[in-house]
């Protein structure tokens, strides 16, 4: 999804004024002499900036505002891709993404009029390109958001050489260097193929030079910065007090405490993504998002709040209209009545999650799969406590977990799939713990099961992964390159893209 988002409500005039003085003393000879007939007007600018603060309403009528004044103006076509991404990435409405993919060819038109002095028509031909593309994605439409992804960094490609002077072209080049770069290696031969060359240290840098140089995508390239950081590579320190910061920077901006809310609790501290997550702003000037509510309801079960996160997931479930986490939530909402031993009570909502919902996603897919294996007898309940654990060391709750886990032991489990699960859960509790020596056997060993159990190869798959970044953190980066190949060698689990995709992100950044 884009991260992209500006503006500070505190003092919301004086910081804009500033914003726009500075853009239009950076770039006056860009204005006049090959931006041609795009118009940043201060309306259009506004627009952008509250399309990044999901308050969509108020950008729509300011976009529509400036049309009855300047209805060729490109940048028009581009707020328009630009907003009904973010509608379409929260909402998930189908309808309303088949008329987003009838109008995008419209408005590539409509940018294809700018003359081919202006650095501007092949940058936004481009960023209108991937618009369609994440929302292809959004919405299981695969291949053919793939060729929207080759057509873009054609066009940026394109741009950089013919324009080697404008920055801005490096905000989305950036962006699919380190994804492309980061890609399994059995695909690299059809990137290469493409013309598509991926580089994750370059795409870091050009990302970096966007935020130095360009006051107006600033805050889009840092923010693009930091999700690569946070679901491709690793976050530093630093990064993740960025991260902290930004609510507190812009209040207003909605968009900003989801994006914080999200990364805190993957990097397992939901205790405060619980606390930004209860600040944000709400109300009609926003879009509505009910993925708040899942968000809440994942904290609130990762407390062992059952009752209150199964609230949560229901009222996320009655106000949302999308197909994707529609699986994970009735699987949630069976934990929640499971792991209180009311299984009769649970047994309907894991029922739905073979009748409702979509498979796009990981969470969907490990829902159903859960689903199937329950239907034929496959879960035990001796399994409770390690989801227990999971949930607890998934918000950071390591002290609870841990004194989960002190009550068995992998003699207490009866499959190879339990086992390995088992020990991971075990090495994730210590690793977390920064008992980093100790955790180390037990990944060793959840490896080991996985290579004789195909089912176990998730749990495998991911302690391979993390004793590469254990290894990697210690300079060992021989050991390190051997855990990360071997974490892309198990085959066929449901965490298989995400895993492979960090760890050829990790080999590139060793050299390899």
């Amino acid at each position: 999804m884009s991260r992209s988002f500006q503006e500070v409500k505190n003092a919301a005039n004086l910081w804009l004024q500033c914003l726009l003085f500075c853009l239009f003393l950076c770039q006056p000879a860009l204005a006049a002499e090959e931006q041609n007939d795009v118009v940043f007007s201060p309306k259009l600018q506004k627009a952008y900036f509250e399309i990044q603060k999901l308050r969509l309403p108020a950008a729509r009528a300011l976009i529509d505002d400036q049309r009855d004044e300047t209805p060729d103006n490109p940048f028009i076509a581009y707020l328009d891709s630009y907003a009904d991404l973010h509608y379409l990435l929260i909402a998930e409405d189908r309808a309303r993404y088949k008329v987003f993919t009838q109008q995008q060819d419209k408005r590539l038109d409509q940018v294809g009029k700018l003359s081919e002095k202006s650095p501007y028509k092949r940058l936004f031909q481009a960023d209108i390109r991937l618009h369609s593309a994440f929302a292809k994605l959004k919405f299981g439409n695969e291949v053919s958001g793939s060729w929207d992804i080759i057509k873009a960094y054609r066009l940026l490609a394109e741009n950089r050489k013919k324009f080697p002077e404008f920055t801005p072209t490096l905000k989305s080049l950036g962006l699919l260097h380190v994804l492309i770069g980061s890609i399994p290696e059995n695909y690299v031969w059809i990137a290469k193929i493409l013309g598509l060359k991926g580089n994750i240290g370059l795409g870091i840098r050009e990302l970096r030079e966007v935020v130095k140089e360009e006051p107006f995508f600033r805050q889009e390239a840092e923010l693009i910065d930091l999700l690569l950081h946070a679901y491709t590579l690793q976050l530093s320190p630093e990064q993740q007090m960025r991260i902290r910061r930004l609510p507190q920077e812009q209040p207003d901006n909605l968009l900003l405490y989801f994006f914080a809310t999200t990364v805190l609790m993957k990097e397992n501290k939901s205790e405060e993504a619980a606390q930004i997550l209860a600040e944000a702003p709400a109300g009609k000037d926003y879009t509505p998002f009910p993925f708040l509510n899942y968000l809440r309801g994942e904290i609130a079960l990762q407390k062992g709040e059952y009752e209150e996160s199964f609230g949560f997931y229901s009222r996320f479930l009655k106000q949302y209209s999308g197909f994707n986490y529609i699986k994970d939530s009735h699987f949630k909402m069976f934990m929640c009545r499971w792991l209180m031993n009311r299984d009769q009570d649970a047994v309907p909502y894991i029922r739905q999650v073979t009748q409702t919902g979509s498979t796009i996603i990981e969470a969907d897919q490990f829902a159903q799969r859960f689903a199937n294996e329950f239907a034929a007898g496959k879960i035990s309940a001796r399994q409770k406590v390690l989801y227990k654990a999971r949930y607890a060391t998934d918000g950071g709750y390591l002290t609870k977990a841990s004194e989960l886990m002190k009550s068995i032991s992998e003699k207490s489990f009866g499959t190879t799939y339990e086992k390995a699960e088992y020990n991971y859960r075990m090495a994730r509790i210590l690793q977390k713990s920064v008992r980093v020596n100790e955790c180390m056997p037990f990944y060793e060993r959840s490896i080991s099961l996985g290579q004789t159990d195909a089912a176990a190869g998730g749990f495998a798959a991911s302690s391979a992964l993390q004793m590469g970044y254990i290894h990697q953190q210690k300079a060992e980066n021989q050991k390190a390159v051997l855990y990360f190949e071997q974490a892309m060698s198990f085959k066929k689990h449901e965490y298989k893209n995400s895993i492979d995709n960090k760890a050829r992100a990790a080999l590139t950044t060793l050299g390899q």
